[in-house]
């Protein structure tokens, strides 16, 4: 059985939690800090519960302790006031987590059950860690092993050295900046200037004085002449990103520049040349933006010198693991985890079956904000965010069952009436717990056997879920079923 170490000098406190926590772990409960790093020095824990403020010295030095001892270890904290300043530095040093004063038995219980829970978790190897390999310097590192990711590092090495117009398309999040870069990176243009545009951030004004420059007084606002990216840029490469939101006007000025190197600053007579190479991007259909008559036929003609197409992630799974390699190393780094190891296997199988329709952004996104919401050296599937989790490999069984079982709720009028026949005394209890059932098998089939979700829906904790669930023998296996009927 489980074993919970209680340090609180309030003997009220010990005793409810000596009753609260009996049915599900062995209680042991003493009254300073001291006694209890004493206790943890001689036995085994699977959880702490910590008072912060105690008679021989502060709960949070305690808990530093504790961290020398035994840095797994969850270690919960009570306080009288949760939103505390004492609270928040808890939860700064790495608490599992806090309860706030006077203690309720549902919320305790649920909440050491879940610290046991992770505790025996956190004994089986991480299924993906932190630390394997060195993390790179550079965020702009190209990640990927896939066919598709190798058909473009190839298409790179081939038309990086060359001087012409690249378009470069695919999905919003895919790394179509980092191509950018790694073409000028690789291209005889590398000790030139790089600058990067995005033409849907600025409104169309704007946009053709931030490419082309203006002179002063060309319009409200222009106090001094401004030098454009055009010139800014000569002898190295000009990224435009997001090229489908370019006004019609300013389509015509790029296309001059891309057939002669020639262009006029806003409000100026002088034809001024430069020496750029343009690569493009767009995650927009031109083809299409060209039959309607929203993008001119022959800046796409131009623009198009080589096509680059960028895979969506969904399309390089094999790719996936590496990349959440890499964030996780990056992410333990500038968040400052040291003590993270790693994915649980739940954790991995999870975000490596999600399709990511915000591609590389997404999941680097996400892999950032679960390292920063484990409290624990493992990440756990629980802080993932609720659309991964809905993958929960208990999928779902939703085929109709028989209608006398008690997964359809139609059987209650016959259970009511065989209690009756039988002079039953226990009629409600049983007709209660026939109810019950049928709720948390519905809730559990629309919620696709997601348990976060369910005791969410029910109002209820998820460790009163899990006990409800192995008390009433539901299944989630292969789908949410009863074993055996009413």
């Amino acid at each position: 059985m489980p074993s919970v170490l209680v340090v609180d000098d309030d003997r009220t406190i010990l005793l409810l939690a000596q009753k609260a926590l009996s049915p599900i772990a062995d209680v042991v409960t003493v009254e300073t800090a001291q006694a209890g790093l004493d206790a943890l020095k001689k036995g085994s824990f699977d959880a702490v519960l910590l008072d912060i403020q105690l008679p021989d010295r502060s709960g949070l030095a305690a808990y530093c302790e504790i961290r020398e001892i035994d840095s797994k270890l969850p270690v919960i904290f009570m306080t009288i006031e949760a939103a505390s300043n004492t609270a928040i530095e808890a939860m700064q040093l790495g608490a599992f987590d806090y309860l706030a004063k006077p203690l309720a038995v549902d919320p305790l219980r649920d909440l050491v059950d879940k610290a046991i829970e992770q505790r025996k978790l956190t004994s089986v190897p991480v299924a993906l860690s932190a630390d394997e390999g060195k993390p790179s310097d550079s965020s702009e590192l190209f990640i990927g092993r896939s066919k598709a990711m190798l058909d473009v590092f190839k298409d790179i090495g081939r038309v990086s050295k060359q001087d012409v117009p690249i378009l470069i398309r695919g999905e919003s999040g895919t790394g179509k900046e980092l191509v950018a870069r790694a073409l000028f990176q690789y291209s005889h243009r590398y000790e030139g200037p790089f600058l990067a545009v995005n033409c849907a951030a600025l409104p169309d004004n704007l946009l053709e004085s931030e490419l082309f420059g203006h002179e002063k007084g060309a319009f409200t606002g222009a106090e001094s002449r401004r030098i454009g990216k055009f010139e800014q840029c000569n002898g190295g490469t000009l990224f435009l990103d997001e090229i489908g939101d370019m006004a019609p006007s300013v389509q015509a000025k790029v296309l001059r520049v891309l057939q002669d190197q020639r262009f006029e600053r806003v409000g100026g007579n002088n034809e001024l040349t430069t020496d750029v190479r343009i690569i493009a991007a767009t995650n927009r259909p031109l083809e299409q933006m060209v039959e309607d008559g929203d993008y001119r036929e022959d800046l796409l003609y131009r623009l198009n010198g080589v096509t680059i197409e960028l895979p969506p992630l969904r399309d390089r799974k094999d790719d996936v693991k590496l990349l959440i390699q890499h964030f996780l190393r990056q992410a333990k780094v500038e968040l400052k985890k040291p003590a993270l190891e790693g994915l649980a296997p739940d954790t991995l199988e999870l975000l490596t079956a999600y399709d990511w329709p915000g591609n590389v952004r997404q999941l680097r996104a996400v892999i950032r904000r679960c390292v920063l919401d484990a409290s624990m050296s493992v990440i756990f599937s629980d802080v993932l965010p609720k659309e991964i989790q809905r993958l929960d490999p208990n999928n779902v069984d939703t085929s109709a069952k028989p209608s006398n079982s008690p997964e359809n709720g139609a059987g209650l009028p016959a259970l009511v009436k065989r209690l009756l026949a039988e002079k039953s005394s226990n009629i409600y209890a049983e007709s209660m717990e026939y109810m019950e059932r049928y709720v948390l098998v519905e809730v559990l089939k629309a919620t696709e056997g997601n348990q976060s979700q369910a005791a969410e829906a029910l109002g209820i904790t998820r460790g009163k879920l899990r006990d409800r669930i192995n008390s009433y023998g539901i299944v989630l296996e292969s789908g949410v079923s009863m074993q055996g009927d009413v």
